[in-house]
């Protein structure tokens, strides 16, 4: 099987996991670009509610809950990143106010307009950006606001290695123009959009990986699935070197309108 033809839903998910507990942040991000979509974010209280969903380990958790007020229920399926979470929340004496839950995003413990702010970086796309939208905007309060990162077309057409890379990877990867239509049938004004920069990818989200990439082998030596794990995450970015210019994550911010607004 060639590494280069996989996508990342191929490999075991407990290595998966394993892998990327060992880095601050499993997906492209910064705490420079949490703390911009925070600015578009309005009537956050001590007593407004936040969910994080597909938290990983918390990168972008301390962020938000060091830059807005209220409390945030994180969510993620993977035992171990919640674990690490809820370690970096006590590191940062932050314990009363995050609180991590493991479970899936199909199965979410809130109640209907419970929640002020939905929070998810680099993590929609394991429901899809479209179902996600619609299906969380119940536990959103008239008004609450939805922010996200998603995979992004910055072009019309790009060039076949990347197109095919990204569509077996994840089908509902789009341009911003068509994202922002999907966000606003789903009921949202959408409030702002914006590409993350390049840094998000090269400095927080790829060269930590360099730094953990030999224990990870060293510890799985001879185990081809480990081996081969390691060889598509520097695949996707050598992708992202030679092809930056037509993809990368893009926030989307929206506002939930009124029901007779749907």
């Amino acid at each position: 099987m060639s590494n280069e033809n996989n996508t990342i839903h191929e490999f075991d998910f407990s290595l998966i996991c394993e892998y990327f507990a060992s880095i601050e942040r499993q997906g492209p991000g910064s705490p420079h670009v949490t703390i911009k979509a925070l600015e578009f974010i309005g009537n956050l209280t001590d007593e407004s509610k936040i969910a994080d969903i597909g938290c990983g380990t918390g990168g972008q958790t301390i962020v938000l809950a060091q830059n807005a007020p209220g409390s945030i229920t994180c969510i993620d399926l993977f035992p171990d990143f919640i674990k690490k979470l809820t370690q970096n929340a006590l590191d940062n004496n932050l314990q009363g106010r995050i609180t991590g839950v493991v479970t899936s995003m199909e199965n979410l413990p809130f109640q209907v307009e419970e929640l002020d702010l939905i929070w998810s970086e680099g993590a929609i796309y394991n429901i899809g950006f479209e179902r996600g939208l619609y299906e969380w905007r119940k536990f959103l309060k008239t008004g609450g606001y939805i922010a996200v990162t998603e995979a992004t077309w910055f072009t019309e057409k790009r060039p076949a290695e990347i197109d095919k890379f990204w569509n077996d990877a994840y089908p509902e990867i789009d341009t911003v123009a068509n994202k922002v239509a999907l966000m606003q049938k789903a009921g949202y004004l959408p409030v702002a959009t914006f590409m993350l920069p390049e840094d998000c990818w090269t400095e927080h989200f790829f060269k930590p990986q360099i730094a953990v990439q030999p224990a990870f082998l060293k510890k799985y030596e001879g185990n081809k699935a480990a081996e081969e794990l390691v060889t598509y995450l520097k695949h996707e970015a050598d992708l992202y070197a030679k092809y930056k210019e037509y993809y990368g994550y893009v926030f989307y911010i929206g506002k939930k309108l009124k029901a007779g607004n749907d």
